[in-house]
């Protein structure tokens, strides 16, 4: 019985490696279809949303079925239900990556701003902590999620940058505007992402370590009520 259940453990970590592989390429061919203004990317990233839907689905099932008929306790219990609330942090990642197809579609009909830079490398970013927030949830590595929740504070400030350089744009040359905002949303979906991937490394954490550490509630110390003064 033991091993069984090792197996469906086993099968529910593959399940969630493919959603997170399935994020990376969504937002790799977002992000090809803005650099390049292609449309054909920014399709294909429209057409298989509905596979990273169908996982989440598959996901939730099997670990409400794990939870009905295993009755895991421990640190099961935490892996499996960590294991939903990460499936669901994909999802929303695979939701971003559309946004960013579909502003990418937007702007393929419009001269290119500028040429882009900063919006590439803060998607090579956030992939790399979609990356790391798996792989540290299948090996339960601690520090490498603890590394990833780290790194969201640099997808913040690049986010801050770039929304500075278009503010520029659009008050120098109102007919930057329209291009202009589109890539503050896009800036905005991709930090987003980042947020995502924060949380799975804060789920990690709770996993392997049974702690919380969201609203660095970790650093706080838990009070009674107040005194009452005289």
């Amino acid at each position: 019985m033991e091993r069984v259940f090792d197996e469906e453990l086993q099968f529910l970590r593959e399940k969630l490696l493919r959603m997170a592989v399935s994020v990376e390429d969504a937002l790799s061919l977002a992000i090809e279809a803005l650099k390049d203004q292609k449309e054909e990317p920014a399709r294909k990233v429209l057409k298989n949303e509905d596979n990273i839907n169908l996982l989440d689905i598959e996901v939730d099932e099997i670990c409400m079925r794990l939870l009905a008929l295993r009755q895991p306790m421990a640190g099961d219990l935490r892996f499996i239900t960590s294991a939903m609330k990460i499936s669901n942090d994909l999802e929303r990642m695979g939701d971003l990556a559309v946004n960013v197809a579909e502003l990418a579609l937007e702007l393929a009909r419009l001269p290119l701003l500028k040429p882009l830079i900063d919006i590439p490398r803060m998607a090579r970013m956030a992939q790399a902590m979609v990356r790391d927030s798996i792989n540290a949830f299948i090996n339960r590595d601690e520090a490498l999620a603890r590394d990833v929740c780290i790194r969201d504070d640099e997808v913040d400030a690049l986010d801050d940058q770039i929304l500075r350089e278009l503010l520029t744009f659009m008050m120098e040359d109102p007919h930057t505007v329209r291009r202009a905002v589109a890539l503050i949303l896009v800036s905005r979906n991709l930090e987003r992402l980042a947020d995502h991937a924060t949380n799975i490394g804060e789920d990690v954490i709770y996993m392997v370590k049974g702690k919380t550490i969201k609203h660095h509630i970790e650093n706080r110390r838990i009070s009674g009520p107040p005194e009452t003064g005289t």
